[in-house]
């Protein structure tokens, strides 16, 4: 045996693979998936090997050494991860050092494996002494061994007969690792499953057919809320399993990560099929015990967020994407990758079932079911028949609120609060207020490293940034004329808050933001609040919209319907819709009905009266005859060049040059170049920004405009920063 090179992809910014040459003593330990310590200039790096290949190795510098005694992901997954660093324009081993979870992506210490002590049965004939003993025997012989922490849970402060049994010859101790388990403090619940209604049927049927098929098939579960979405996941899960083959789940929240569980748990628990979530709510070492596991095929069913569709999962038979429309299944920094699309692509390449289920679909989605590039599964009723909620819009312009609610909205909180009924409140800004506002001269409290204005927080007698977390006391002074008038402008959920308190003194309120939630197990205690009806009005931002499933709730309320309507934005409708569609959704899920209230100063929108009539198929006509006339998605395709750096010359002047660049490469091709132009929030967390759109009907187009990136940043001066967005969801 001799010596052989390796592919690998080092964890550094290169967009290309190196070889190496790995020596004969490394040969037994070095797999597909493993961590390798290289040799990259005059530093070693962490390396992952990709595969082997046929290459003379008297050239090539050597791997220092093997990190892994076990691969952290399959050969399977080396072509998605690859496809993956190609279309997004980004560094393979970045690629991978962002799938894997922290601790595992790079050269730091990884979480240390756990290991706990573990009793057996030796193959011994004969009895133990006394009861205690053969009470311990047999209880070793019916469950194969039990760990120590195990059998004192059985029997109480033991080790001293353990250690008589170990001296007799009757039982035996060896070390053997220890799973950190993120369940813990998670309750299984009860499973209670429904009798499928005959839209749930005829859905469950064309994915038994898909499955049995093995073959890749895109399938789009349009629901409306409360339709019983998440009971067609449960038996297209188990339909998979029964097939033999393995399931993936992603949901776009780390926090309605628990619900799912807890569902998923509470019906495969006595089923013998083993469950693992990955999300970055976990801590490193519960994260690190996940991926493990799922890498040494011990896992059937895989749930969590985003990054979760990168899993070690092998044999996957059904991917399901929940609430796929959701933009946070796109990462905002780094590897800007979107998890639906890469979903679709691994189905793709595992020749899987991918089932999409939203009640309101993202528009490209939606199409793509239009053209048949998908199969449509409907559900347009809510289970048991239970109607969807009346749907109110009121005119702000002619019923003028003293505060913050309306007249209207105001007495159907009180009049719920009285029937002992709950309520639910949507207003998607944080803090007292969005700024201070000088009333003598007119200035704001901005902060010094962003382009927005300080959000006022009033129980905490702080001035925030809700962007780079940057705070200052507020001033007693106007800066800028020294008066003395300096007056809460707007409203956020903690005025909200206090207006409600003022309104139903008795009532029980609680407030779901991220200022509310930060700590661990702060969401799950409004939840479970809601759930068991302690909580009589929780008002919160966007986060009370998401996959909520609050039997008790008969009232929701917008507040400020028309705030995300007047972004700068083509996707401003479609996320409005959304938002809306999806909060009114809380209302009436139990056996009474619900009704949902909507502030708004243009009644007449579109988007509001097509949410009103519960009515996606016409807002998605409408919406896109708009996008046609644009060349927006899913007509074009789009590609956001963002530019960014301390010194704004700098970054202008480098902003003006890439344009051209592109603007002289693109000539004769089918690409528009829009730009450059300040970026809506023009100055972030003490850099300037400036961006460049480039768009086009063409995706082939586009891919050769961005082979040139590589070559073009490094035309970028130093100090300044140059990154690619491909399919941008968010240009702020």
């Amino acid at each position: 045996m001799s010596d052989q090179t390796v592919r690998v992809a080092v964890a550094a910014p290169l967009r290309k693979t190196l070889h190496y040459r790995l020596p004969e003593r490394l040969m037994t330990q070095a797999k597909i998936g493993s961590r390798l310590r290289v040799p990259l200039g005059r530093r070693t790096v962490v390396g992952y090997l990709l595969g082997f290949v046929k290459e003379e190795t008297i050239s090539l510098k050597e791997v220092v050494e093997v990190l892994d005694p076990a691969p952290l992901f399959g050969e399977s997954l080396v072509p998605f991860f690859e496809w993956a660093a190609d279309y997004y324009c980004h560094p393979i081993g970045e690629v991978i050092r962002t799938a894997l979870p922290a601790g595992l992506g790079g050269a730091g210490r990884e979480p240390g494996i756990l290991k706990e002590r573990f009793f057996f049965l030796r193959p011994l004939a004969g009895k133990p002494r006394g009861a205690k003993q053969q009470a311990l025997v047999d209880y070793l012989r019916q469950h194969s061994g039990g760990t120590l922490e195990q059998i004192k849970g059985q029997f109480g402060e033991v080790y001293d007969s353990l250690r008589r049994l170990q001296q007799q010859g009757f039982v035996e101790e060896s070390q053997r690792e220890r799973q950190r388990d993120p369940f813990a403090d998670l309750p299984a619940g009860a499973d209670l499953p429904v009798e499928p209604s005959a839209s749930q049927r005829s859905a469950l049927a064309a994915v038994e057919e898909a499955l049995d098929d093995q073959s890749f098939r895109p399938m789009l579960l349009h629901g409306v809320t409360g339709s019983g979405k998440t009971e067609v996941y449960l038996r297209s899960v188990q339909q998979v399993l029964d097939r033999g083959r393995k399931a993936l789940v992603l949901v776009p929240e780390i926090a309605l990560t628990p619900q799912l569980v807890g569902r998923f748990r509470a019906r495969f628990a006595n089923r013998n099929a083993r469950l693992a979530v990955l999300h970055s709510g976990l801590s490193s070492g519960e994260r690190y015990d996940s991926w493990r596991a799922v890498a040494r095929g011990e896992i059937d069913i895989v749930i969590g967020a985003r990054s979760a569709i990168f899993a070690p999962l092998e044999n996957i038979g059904l991917i399901l994407i929940d609430e796929e429309h959701d933009g946070s299944y796109k990462q905002g920094d780094g590897f800007r990758y979107h998890a639906r699309d890469l979903a679709l692509l691994r189905g793709k390449m595992q020749h899987a079932t991918v089932v999409l289920g939203s009640a309101t679909p993202a528009l490209t989605t939606f199409y793509r079911v239009q053209k048949g590039q998908a199969a449509y599964l409907p559900l347009a009723e809510r289970i048991l028949g239970r109607p969807l909620p009346e749907v109110q819009l009121i005119d702000l312009t002619e019923q003028r609120p003293e505060g913050i609610l309306a007249e209207t909205l105001r007495l159907a909180l009180q009049d719920n609060f009285e029937k002992g009924e709950q309520s639910l409140l949507l207003l998607n800004r944080r803090g007292f207020a969005p700024f201070l506002l000088c009333a003598d001269c007119g200035v704001t409290i901005r902060c010094p490293n962003c382009e927005i204005a300080l959000t006022y927080y009033q129980k905490q007698r702080l001035l925030r940034c809700n962007y780079c977390d940057f705070a200052l006391l507020p001033p007693d002074h106007c800066p800028a004329c020294h008066g003395c008038d300096m007056v809460p402008e707007g409203a956020g959920t903690e005025r909200l808050e206090e207006e409600l308190a003022a309104l139903l003194p008795d009532a029980v309120i609680g407030r779901m933001d991220r200022d509310t939630t930060s700590r661990k197990g702060s969401h799950q205690k409004l939840i479970d609040g809601m759930s068991a009806r302690r909580i009589d009005i929780l008002l919160g931002t966007q986060m009370v919209a998401k996959g909520h499933d609050f039997p008790g709730v008969t009232l929701v309320g917008v507040v400020n319907a028309d705030s995300a309507l007047n972004f700068p934005d083509f996707r401003a409708a479609e996320r409005t819709f959304s938002l809306l569609a999806q909060v009114a959704g809380r209302a009436g899920r139990g056996e009474q009905p619900g009704r949902v209230l909507i502030q708004t100063y243009d009644p007449g929108h579109y988007v509001l009266n097509c949410v009103a009539g519960h009515d996606y198929r016409s807002f998605y006509d409408e919406e896109l005859n708009l996008r046609e006339v644009l060349g927006y998605p899913p007509f074009g395709h789009l590609v956001n060049c963002l530019i960014a750096g301390n010194d704004e010359q700098r970054v202008m002047a480098a902003a003006e040059q890439l344009a051209q660049a592109w603007q002289d490469l693109a000539n004769g091709i089918p690409v528009e170049i829009l730009g450059p132009a300040p970026c809506p929030l023009s100055r972030l967390r003490g850099k300037w920004r400036r961006q460049i759109l480039l768009k086009s009907t063409n995706r082939l187009a586009l891919r050769h405009l961005l082979r040139h990136f590589d070559r073009l940043r490094k035309e970028v001066p130093a100090g300044v920063s140059a990154l690619i967005d491909v399919d941008p969801v968010d240009m702020f």
